[in-house]
C-alpha cells in the first residue's frame, strides 16, 4: 500500500538544493521537496502535494535548527508573494546554491564535471531594486499586486523592493484598478517609463535602451532583459567570447532568437558595421524593431520565422560561422540542436536562462564534437532561483 502524506506535518533535515528553488529531504525512503528551507536546517514542513509516487512536496512552517545563512525576508511574511523563493537566504549563499544546481545539472544531463561560480552584476549587495520590468495582477476588488505562491490570489503590496526606484515611485501598485486584470510596467535606462493596462499603452509609447553605445527602440510589451545591468553584461560576454575565437565577419553568422537585435548590434559595435549577420525571431514586432535598430548595418537581415523552420530551410553554413542562440527557458531543444549539429558552425555562443535546459542541450552538443571553451554564470535574478549562463563552444 502506497504512503500518502498529504496535509501531514513532517520533521525533516534538509540535505541539498534542487532545481526550481526547492530543497531536498528524505523521509521513510521517499524524497520530499521542501520550499523556504536551506541545506543543513531541521524544519517542520506541511505536505501540500503527494500523488503517492517517489516524492512529495512540502512547505516549511517551522524552523527547528536554522542555517547561519538564514536572513529576515525583505517582505513581511503576510505579504510574501511568489517568485522570491530565495528571499530568506543570504545573497552570497543564494549564488552558491545556484552554482550547485548548475554543477549537478551538467553532471547529470551532459556528463560534464564543471564548477562555475555565479557572479554578481550589481554593486548593490542587498539584491534589491534591480528589476526594470514587472507585472501586477488585479483582483476583483481592484487591488494590484503579485500572485501568492502556488495560487492566483493577489497579494496587495505597499512596496516593490525588487523594482528599480522609478517603477516603485510611479505608485501604480498603490492605486485601485476597477475592471482591470493585468498591468505591465517597464523602465528604460534612458529614463523612459511605460505601462500597459490590459495592453493599453500609457506613459512613453516607445522605450529606448542604450547598450554599449547603441540605442535600441522597443515596441510596447517587447522582450528585454529584466535586470538593469543584464543587457550590458550579457552583450559584453558575447563580444568577449566571439573575440576569443576570432569571429569571421564575412561568414554566415546567425543570431537565433534574436529579439530586438541586442546581440547583433553589440557584435556590430565590436567588429564593424559590415559584419554579416542574420537574426531569426518568431515575433514580427521584434523583427520590425530589429530592422529599425540595426538599419545602419550593411550586411544585416532579420527574418520573422521560428528558429526550427529557419534551420531546416538552411542547406549549409560557412564552416567559419558563429551562431549565437538565446532560447526561451525551455531551451533550444533536441530538434534545433540536431539541425545545428548538421550545419556544423565553427563556434556557438549559448545564452541560457535555465541551467537544466542548457545541460540537456549540451548533452547533445558535446558528444557531437563541440568542446566547451568558456562558461560564465550571472545572478540576473537575485532572491529567485533563476540565473543566466553563457557558454562558448567550438568544433
Amino acid at each position: 500500500m502506497k504512503t500518502n502524506w498529504l496535509g501531514q506535518e513532517l520533521e525533516l533535515t534538509i540535505s541539498k538544493v534542487a532545481h526550481g528553488g526547492v530543497f531536498v529531504a528524505r523521509h521513510e525512503n521517499r524524497v520530499v521537496f521542501v520550499s523556504h528551507a536551506i541545506p543543513g536546517e531541521k524544519v517542520v514542513a506541511r505536505v501540500f502535494e503527494d500523488n503517492g509516487g517517489s516524492y512529495a512536496r512540502a512547505e516549511t512552517i517551522q524552523v527547528l535548527e536554522a542555517s547561519p545563512d538564514r536572513v529576515p525576508h525583505f517582505w513581511k511574511k503576510s505579504a510574501i508573494a511568489g517568485g522570491v523563493e530565495f528571499g530568506h537566504i543570504a545573497l552570497s549563499r543564494q549564488r552558491e546554491l545556484k552554482a550547485e544546481v548548475l554543477k549537478e545539472g551538467l553532471e547529470r544531463f551532459a556528463k560534464l564535471d564543471s564548477s562555475v561560480p555565479v557572479e554578481s552584476i550589481d554593486d548593490d549587495e542587498t539584491g534589491l531594486h534591480y528589476r526594470t520590468r514587472i507585472q501586477l495582477h488585479v483582483n476583483e476588488f481592484g487591488d494590484a499586486g503579485f500572485y501568492r505562491e502556488r495560487s492566483h490570489e493577489v497579494v496587495k503590496v505597499k512596496s516593490i523592493p525588487l523594482a528599480v526606484p522609478e517603477i516603485e515611485e510611479l505608485g501604480l501598485h498603490l492605486k485601485n484598478w476597477q475592471n482591470v486584470k493585468k498591468i505591465q510596467i517597464a523602465a528604460s535606462n534612458t529614463g523612459g517609463l511605460q505601462w500597459l493596462v490590459d495592453k493599453k499603452v500609457q506613459g512613453d509609447q516607445v522605450l529606448l535602451e542604450s547598450v554599449l553605445g547603441r540605442t535600441y527602440r522597443l515596441s510596447p510589451g517587447a522582450f528585454w532583459q529584466v535586470h538593469k545591468n543584464a543587457a550590458r553584461v550579457l552583450s559584453q560576454t558575447v563580444i568577449d567570447f566571439a573575440r576569443d575565437v576570432g569571429l569571421e565577419k564575412q561568414a554566415d553568422n546567425l543570431d537565433l532568437y534574436g529579439g530586438a537585435g541586442l546581440f547583433s548590434g553589440s557584435l556590430a559595435g565590436a567588429f564593424g558595421q559590415d559584419i554579416k549577420l542574420t537574426s531569426v525571431e518568431t515575433s514580427k514586432v521584434a523583427v520590425s524593431d530589429a530592422q529599425k535598430n540595426l538599419a545602419d548595418l550593411t550586411r544585416f537581415k532579420a527574418v520573422a520565422t521560428s528558429t526550427m523552420d529557419f534551420l531546416k530551410r538552411t542547406a549549409s553554413l560557412d564552416a567559419a560561422s558563429t551562431v549565437i542562440l538565446d532560447p526561451p527557458r525551455s531551451g533550444a531543444g533536441r530538434e534545433v540542436i540536431t539541425e545545428l549539429v548538421r550545419l556544423e558552425p565553427k563556434h556557438l555562443i549559448y545564452v541560457a536562462c535555465d541551467p537544466i535546459a542548457l545541460a540537456r542541450d549540451l548533452g547533445q552538443l558535446v558528444p557531437a564534437g563541440y568542446k566547451i571553451l568558456k562558461m560564465r554564470a550571472f545572478d540576473l535574478f537575485p532572491h529567485t532561483h533563476h540565473f543566466e549562463t553563457v557558454v562558448s563552444l567550438v568544433r
